[in-house]
């Protein structure tokens, strides 16, 4: 190893000029402790050159890509410009990387997912980032698709869109997944011609796994990966000279031909072959500075565009308006043969008028008791209720888009300003729908309590529901396991309150602190007994429900609504910090 961290073997053995990205010894993991999928891999990548990234399949190419960024767990050096990485993030300001598949929100147009792209990592508005959008899709062909919806793009559309996100960073070095795989010849050499263009003109390094292996000839480089090493780099006729071929198309019916020890040494011999003295190459261009904007900058960014794909999303919006105003319709149905019941009993009597003569009726208490069950069942649906509605806020927002994200916080994506948007997001909504809950329900039943305190205790149930359903999102990458997960925790909330079943004494101590539908009763309810005539709160009391420990007053539910609220949000901080790509 030289003294500036570049590979001991001489850059020029095979014509390769001074690199501007190089990996030694790389051996890299699916996860910490298993096999590792490429192993001991070296490979170096010139300055202002188009590489191609060649091996049959699942032969390491992609891996090798993930763990050069740090995607997967990886042993060895990264260098950069000659300078070995110790961080990963300051790699990441200078090396962007284009997945197979194009990662964007589909129900965003082609402009607004670049614009939205360079307001976040550039902070970039006005007239430059207009001129910016325009510059970038004349380079890669989507000048016509600007308006287009990005669901509604093609294979190779989608592709090149891809392109553009990643050169809204302008990185000096572009790796590029599969970026061709799947496409038809014409939509391929489009792709190909926009990264012979970013090489040509802007001096990019671009480093491009391919199975086309016809398309070689339009490549600077070749490196091939057999078995989870580099067994060979060079020009395309070097390769065949190495490889004894008379056409690329059957590289890999040699490689099977003998086993990777074979090629390792043919390979080492090869490096350590002399080579005539070259002029010495200019080193890479120096990096130039890359500032991404604040927190907050980021936060009311990701919170312009959540509310822009809410609107334009009419399904998932026309559920969330459909749950949201049909929920509290079902509580007043349920509700409607005993209203009767219930405004007789809230009536403000006293003295020895129709209450005192009701009470001396031997069915006063069956009518109190029926009465008090309906009033604790109506509480508790509307808990419930707005539960399954904090479920459904939270429970796919993070997981669904998972990879979008991970992509987005390489090119610059604070993850704090990822959670701050998401919590936000999730907690207006919920208090929204709480505070609907209970002016709809409250306005009709005519339920006695402070409007204020009913509403801060519906609206925080459903906040805090929402906040750990997002929680889960943000520790899972699969947004059908978060949803399923989130739909359980709903469904053992009830039974686990100890409102409607009897739980044993053990059991209500360790699980009541954890179980938000129970604290969303006990407050609503208590708002209920403050009142100056609070019948309804004491006919729920007659039902026999425990009076001692657990029966907190308003402002103590909303305390450990509060607290719930807080460990659903350090969830979503906490996995949101985490990589985890799909």
């Amino acid at each position: 190893m030289q003294e500036n961290g570049l590979a001991s073997r001489p850059a020029r053995s095979h014509n390769l000029p001074v690199p501007m990205l190089v990996c030694c010894n790389l051996t890299v993991r699916p996860r910490p402790g298993a096999l590792p999928l490429v192993h001991g891999a070296t490979a170096r990548f010139a300055a202002g050159g188009l590489h191609a990234l060649i091996g049959p399949s699942g032969c390491g190419k992609t891996t090798l890509l993930k763990g050069i960024l740090g995607i997967l767990p990886a042993e060895g050096e990264i260098f950069l410009r000659g300078r070995r990485i110790i961080e990963r993030d300051s790699l990441l300001r200078e090396v962007a990387f284009a997945p197979q598949f194009s990662i964007a929100h589909g129900k965003l147009t082609v402009g607004e997912s670049l614009a939205f792209a360079l307001k976040l990592y550039h902070g970039m508005a006005g007239p430059a980032r207009e001129a910016r959008i325009s510059e970038l899709l004349r380079l890669v062909g989507l000048g016509d698709r600007r308006g287009a919806l990005v669901e509604k793009l093609s294979g190779g559309q989608l592709r090149r869109l891809g392109l553009a996100l990643e050169l809204t960073t302008d990185p000096a070095c572009l790796l590029c997944d599969e970026v061709t795989s799947g496409l038809d010849p014409r939509s391929e050499d489009q792709i190909l011609a926009v990264l012979r263009e970013l090489v040509a003109d802007q001096g990019k390094t671009v480093v491009c796994v391919i199975h086309n292996l016809a398309k070689l000839v339009q490549f600077d480089t070749v490196t091939v990966i057999y078995e989870g090493a580099a067994v060979f780099q060079g020009t395309l006729p070097a390769m065949l000279a190495h490889f004894d071929l008379d056409d690329a198309l059957t590289l890999y019916d040699r490689l099977n031909e003998h086993p990777l020890a074979h090629w390792q040494a043919a390979w080492a011999k090869a490096w350590a072959a002399p080579a005539g003295e070259e002029a010495e190459e200019p080193p890479p261009p120096a990096a130039r500075p890359r500032r991404t904007p604040p927190v907050a900058a980021q936060l009311f960014t990701l919170l312009a565009r959540r509310w822009r794909l809410l609107w334009r999303d009419r399904g998932y919006l026309g559920l969330t308006l459909a749950i949201t105003l049909g929920f509290p319709c079902l509580v007043v149905i349920f509700a409607l043969n005993g209203l009767p019941q219930m405004k007789t009993l809230a009536l403000d009597q006293s003295g020895l008028g129709p209450f005192a003569a009701l009470s001396a009726r031997e069915d006063f208490v069956r009518e109190s008791l029926k009465t008090g069950t309906l009033v604790s069942g109506l509480i508790i649906f509307q808990v419930i209720l707005l539960c399954l509605m904090g479920s459904n806020n939270g429970a796919r927002e993070i997981a669904g888009e998972r990879s979008l994200y991970e992509k987005e916080r390489m090119s610059g994506l604070r993850p704090p300003a990822y959670a701050l948007s998401k919590l936000a997001f999730a907690t207006m909504l919920g208090v929204a729908q709480g505070v609907w809950m209970t002016i709809f329900v409250k306005g009709l039943c005519q339920f006695p309590g402070a409007w204020g305190e009913q509403m801060l205790v519906l609206g925080g149930t459903c906040a805090a529901m929402s906040v750990i359903s997002l929680g889960i999102s943000a520790q899972l990458t699969s947004a059908d396991k978060a949803s399923l997960l989130s739909i359980y925790l709903v469904g053992f909330q009830l039974p686990l309150s100890g409102v409607v079943l009897a739980l044993p004494t053990a059991m209500v101590w360790l699980v009541r602190p954890f179980i938000v539908t129970y604290w969303g009763w006990i407050g609503y309810l208590k708002a209920m007994g403050e009142v100056p005539n609070p019948r309804l709160y004491d006919a729920v009391v007659q039902m026999g429900v425990d009076k001692g420990w657990w029966f907190w007053p308003t402002f103590g539910a909303l305390a450990v609504l509060a607290a719930h609220f807080a460990v659903g949000a350090w969830l979503v901080f906490w996995g949101c910090k985490k990589k985890q790509w799909p």
